[in-house]
């Protein structure tokens, strides 16, 4: 999972615990147990702190969630629509940019957006900041294959191949490993783009998975 920053000022009497230890352990507990279990007394007691401590930092429980769903986009969001941003001499390159979302969780993490999408079975405001966040997510991808030259439709759809699909094999959990996964590099390249990959392209996209 990323991790927030570190928050420099602990509250007072509790000087090992910080505004970062309750996201993260927040974080945690989202992705392990569901929103349920996200409470003010559970995440103290597994702290080792009081209450007092907790609203220190936040204004109420609704707070600390309004902050999970921040780092949620922060970083999940913003990772895909960043790399689809990203200027690439050729489609092939674009979509290898997005690629790297899905070899390194650090940039984003699947189990924290499953866990969103659970909650969002509970909350119909939550249910609307996936779908606004999907919204964001594809469209990035979309104008990066218009940028390439493909016209509006293909555009979208590619988008939603790419797109859906990622979030398919998560949903499905499937156990492959990144290795076996990118072994097969060239192929998803072709499917995603109508082009053939070079030899350069392909060695270009395992240097990254070397260097994660």
């Amino acid at each position: 999972m990323i991790m927030t920053a570190p928050q420099a000022e602990p509250s007072p009497g509790n000087t090992k615990v910080t505004r970062s230890d309750w996201i993260n352990l927040a974080l945690e507990t989202l992705i392990s147990d569901g929103i349920e279990s996200v409470r003010v007394l559970t995440l103290g007691q597994k702290l080792g702190v009081s209450r007092s401590s907790f609203y220190w930092y936040f204004a109420s429980r609704q707070d600390l969630l309004d902050q999970l769903l921040k780092h949620w986009h922060d970083t999940n969001t913003t990772a895909i629509v960043e790399r689809a941003r990203r200027p690439a001499e050729t489609i092939i390159m674009g979509v290898m940019n997005v690629f790297e979302c899905w070899a390194d969780e650090r940039l984003f993490d699947p189990r924290l957006d499953f866990a969103v999408r659970e909650w969002a079975r509970r909350s119909a405001d939550v249910r609307r900041m996936i779908d606004q966040a999907d919204d964001e997510r594809l469209t990035a991808i979309r104008d990066m294959y218009r940028r390439h030259g493909y016209d509006d439709e293909d555009a979208f759809i590619r988008a939603r191949v790419l797109y859906y699909m990622q979030i398919g094999y998560y949903v499905l959990d499937l156990k492959e490993p990144v290795e076996a996964r990118v072994s097969h590099l060239a192929a998803y390249l072709r499917s995603f783009t109508g082009q053939e990959p070079t030899e350069a392209d392909v060695a270009h996209f395992m240097r990254f998975i070397a260097a994660r």
